[in-house]
């Protein structure tokens, strides 16, 4: 079996396990594709490989000796820069954290690494990992592998481009308001926001708070599934945490076939689109359709889902970032420190009606998937944006205030408490990437990928690779 670097995870560890490649090969192959395109697309940080180079090394001899060995065994890894990797910086885009380096780490980690995975750095965010473009002070500007003059997403934006660009075949992230979603539908790679609790966070210093949770992202469906299993399961530390989900059956295309299928660009007016992003979201519902599915336009009532949003967003910033913010409130970019600061204003009725008014859009969430089976609407509003903005000064002509208005696609369903997958659906004129967003009732994690898995044998766009050419791309 030939491996490249856009080679699957799962025929990655075939070639592993049949040693058609060592651990100290496969990681070779990486590294070299990251000397040649990291500086353009500045996807990884605090890279460690001679500390990789060991663990690889590590990883054959237990091969060779016929150990016993976990799932993701020998396969390259760089964690996201918000989660701690005993041994590596986490530095979260912050001057803040310069030198910080934890001596343990949290449990996506140590799952991941758990289960053979070879820890080669981190993957670079926006700092405190606040907002969808991944930019800082600390490492820079993270950029498209399709288009380096544009955003790559964010927050786990480097985790998405070093997945388009070929550095990493796996890659974890997290998701408030679409870090796991926005950025993989703007490099073309697969991001799942999972149900709450199916992937437990810990340390966790607001473990009742189901806005924020980690999740996988992949090429494809079916590596993102390998990464799920790894990273999903009950821990006795977080008391919403989800049992492992049972195997699915695989539905395949013709599983598609009275597939009850809702179509929403907008969610009733929520929120415009620009003009590419619409144009490929109005191609969805001939996809179903042309599969067997039964496609409707329909979408649940929401109008107070955004409010909720930020004002719950607000509370969890002043929990986590509130110490920071009082401390030393320059070391923050203005925008992170607005948000913590709207906190601030917020009284203890305003965030007990924010509860009460996200358990109601749940309760209708449930409701509307007793109807439908999929929900199927745009994950961003805009396409990948220019590189030097914060965010997009409007989009389809309505101003963008701060850097949460064009997100409103992404941050509504993080509401719903639903598990939501990114998968890439199209590209527009200019060569950038799209993705759709689908999602499920609640806890149907892996129903969901089925359908997302079969989307993608339905519309193969998400094999499109770029073309990084000295610092240039094309599609």
């Amino acid at each position: 079996m030939t491996i490249d670097h856009y080679s699957t995870a799962r025929e990655m560890l075939t070639a592993l396990r049949s040693k058609d490649i060592s651990a100290r090969e496969l990681l070779a192959l990486h590294t070299d594709r990251i000397a040649h395109v990291n500086p353009t697309v500045n996807a990884l940080v605090s890279l460690d490989l001679d500390r990789a180079h060991a663990t690889a090394a590590a990883a054959d001899e237990q091969t060779a000796a016929g150990d016993r060995v976990g799932p993701l065994h020998g396969l390259p890894f760089a964690f996201k820069d918000t989660h701690d990797v005993a041994g590596f910086p986490t530095i979260a885009g912050s001057p803040l954290l310069v030198g910080n380096v934890p001596e343990t780490s949290e449990l996506i980690a140590e799952r991941v690494t758990t289960a053979g995975a070879v820890t080669i750095g981190k993957t670079n965010v926006p700092e405190f990992a606040a907002g969808s473009h991944t930019f800082n002070p600390v490492f820079g500007t993270t950029t498209n592998p399709y288009d380096p003059t544009r955003s790559a997403g964010g927050s786990s934006g480097g985790a998405a481009a070093a997945l388009g660009a070929g550095l990493i075949p796996l890659a974890d992230g997290s998701d408030m308001g679409g870090s796991l979603r926005n950025p993989a539908s703007f490099c073309n790679v697969v991001g799942l926001r999972p149900t709450p609790g199916r992937v437990p966070c810990w340390p966790n210093s607001a473990p009742w708070d189901a806005l924020v949770t980690q999740g996988p992202m992949a090429r494809n469906v079916d590596d993102l599934e390998l990464l799920l299993s790894v990273i999903s399961g009950p821990d006795a530390r977080i008391r919403s945490s989800l049992s492992a989900d049972a195997l699915a059956p695989r539905l395949g295309v013709a599983g598609l076939q009275g597939l009850r299928v809702a179509v929403s660009a907008d969610l009733n007016g929520l929120f415009p689109l620009d003009a590419p992003v619409r144009e490929i979201h109005d191609r969805q519902s001939s996809i179903f359709a042309a599969a067997g599915a039964v496609v409707a336009e329909d979408a649940p009532s929401i109008p107070d889902a955004e409010w909720v949003f930020r004002t719950l967003r607000a509370w969890r910033f002043k929990i986590d970032l509130g110490a920071q913010a009082d401390a030393t409130p320059d070391m923050l970019k203005p925008s992170l420190l607005d948000n913590i600061r709207q906190a601030d204003r917020l009284s203890a009725d305003d965030i007990a009606k924010a509860m009460v008014a996200q358990a109601e859009i749940q309760a209708r969430a449930v409701e509307f998937f007793s109807r439908h089976d999929v929900l199927v609407m745009p994950v961003s509003q805009v396409l990948p944006f220019d590189a030097e903005l914060e965010y997009p000064a409007a989009v389809d002509g309505r101003r963008c205030d701060d850097y949460l208005d064009w997100m409103t696609s992404a941050l509504t369903v993080t509401v719903l408490g639903c598990p939501a997958i990114s998968v890439p659906a199209g590209f527009s004129a200019e060569g950038l990437p799209v993705g759709v967003q689908i999602v499920a009732a609640p806890g149907n994690d892996l129903f969901l990928l089925d359908v997302a898995r079969a989307y993608e044998q339905l519309n193969p766009v998400g094999a499109v690779r770029p073309h990084l050419l000295d610092g240039a791309t094309r599609v």
